[in-house]
This record gives structure tokens, sequence and C-alpha cells, in this order.
């Protein structure tokens, strides 16, 4: 079962103003070691924190029209600050994990949000075989990516260019 467990934004991860205290270290390090732990376990299939509202878009579709909304947006409750992806058996084994979770807003009132997602199946009786098929086909070209050797997107850093030695200016005479 796959689910995705949402880190809930308050009004301090929303400022984006993370400076350095020993709260903040020891909640990297025990961040870091829970991860290592839901990693060997083979829960852990991805995760990242998010930039506050105010660096985001909403895109908003509405009577055939779309608009674009930029943040920051308002409601500080509704907004995720950060998110895993996990393979569990159930509902119940995710709880277990997330509640080993050390808090992660340190001095603050943390909230995890576990939602698990739909399989395909799940849809059968909404598809067509040519919709199926399509599903199939993106499926597969995603597997393929991630096996696929990525490309390095680190830039080797150019060397210097060579100084040139300055001439001493000859004075005539």
């Amino acid at each position: 079962m796959k689910v995705l467990v949402f880190v809930k934004a308050t009004p301090n991860s929303e400022k984006g103003d993370m400076k350095p205290s020993p709260e903040t270290t020891k909640m990297f390090e025990e961040m870091g070691k829970y991860n290592e732990q839901l990693v060997k376990a083979g829960i852990m299939k991805e995760a990242d924190g998010l930039k506050p509202s105010y660096a985001g878009k909403r895109i908003k579709f509405s009577e055939g029209h779309v608009s674009v909304i930029d943040g920051p947006f308002a409601e500080t409750k509704e907004l995720v600050a950060g998110y895993w992806v996990w393979n569990v058996k159930s509902m119940d084994e995710a709880v277990m994990w997330a509640k080993r979770c050390p808090n992660p807003m340190p001095g603050e009132e943390g909230v995890l949000e576990i939602r698990p997602t739909y399989s395909t199946e799940e849809f059968d009786d909404l598809l067509t075989d040519e919709i199926r098929e399509r599903f199939d086909r993106t499926g597969a070209e995603m597997e393929r990516q991630k096996s696929a050797k990525p490309k390095s997107k680190a830039r080797k850093k150019a060397a210097p260019a060579p100084r040139k030695k300055a001439r001493k200016a000859r004075s005539k005479k």
C-alpha cells in the first residue's frame, strides 16, 4: 500500500526563516536517524521538504478558465511543509511508523497526515481499455526512466581563466 505522509506547515515554517539552533540541529539529527530506519525497513521511497508557500503557485480550474495564483497562501493549517512517500502493508503500519517520527517542528506542535493513494485497479470500472493501456505505457516509461542511468545535474566548475601577468609600463626617457 502506497501512502503519502504530509508534514503540515506551521506559521514559523511558512516564514522560511529557519535559523540554526540546538533544537533545529537535534531535529535534523533525529530525523536523519528516523529516515535511515525507514529506508532500511524498505518503507521510504521518497521524501522532501517544501519551501514556504510564498515560493509557490496554485493553478485554479474554474468554469473553463485556468488561472494562476501566486503564493503565499493564507490558511497555514492547510499547507504542507514536507512529505514522504512510503510503501507499507497497511494503514496501521503507516501509523506505527508515523508515531515514531521525531517532531518535525521543534518548539511547536507538529502534525503528520497520512493519505493512501489510489491504485489503477480501483478505477477499473471507470477506465476504457485505451485509457488503461495509456496508464500502463506511462507507468512503464516512468520505470524505464528510473532505472536509466541518471545524468549528473551538477555542472563541473569551470577552472578560472589563467591570469595574464601584468606588464610593467616602460617609461620613455
